[in-house]
């Protein structure tokens, strides 16, 4: 059974930096693509960032570009989302997700099978 684990919210001043980590098991992640959704309230979710564990292009939110920086460790089938000169308006809850559907597309959540529980993010002014 695939489990996705985030940790690493909080909160930060605007302008300030958080790493957020997802924990992922129960799989070989290989083939999969990996992603970044996060939730507002009252908004729906939106993409943030992602990659095909396969391949070495990552895609990002224009919102969230040159600030936002997804990676991962293979050993530990880690994936972490840095965040830097965060804002208020990134203030959400964060989920990690994970897609076994290769034709999907990185950025729609629809194509997504696997989700965590969430990291509250919250960026005060």
């Amino acid at each position: 059974q695939v489990q996705l684990v985030e940790s690493g919210g909080g909160l930060v001043q605007a302008g300030g930096s958080l790493r957020l980590s997802c924990a992922a098991s129960g799989r070989t992640f290989s083939s999969y693509t990996m992603g970044w959704f996060r939730q507002a309230p009252g908004k729906e979710r939106e993409f943030v960032a992602a990659f095909r564990w396969s391949g070495t292009d990552t895609y990002y939110a224009d919102s969230v570009k040159g600030r936002f920086t997804i990676s991962r460790d293979n050993a530990k089938n880690t994936v972490y989302l840095q965040m830097n000169t965060l804002k208020p308006e990134d203030t959400a809850v964060y989920y990690c997700a994970a897609s076994s559907y290769a034709s999907a597309s990185a950025y729609y959540s629809g194509g997504y099978d696997y989700w965590g529980q969430g990291t509250q993010v919250t960026v005060s002014s």
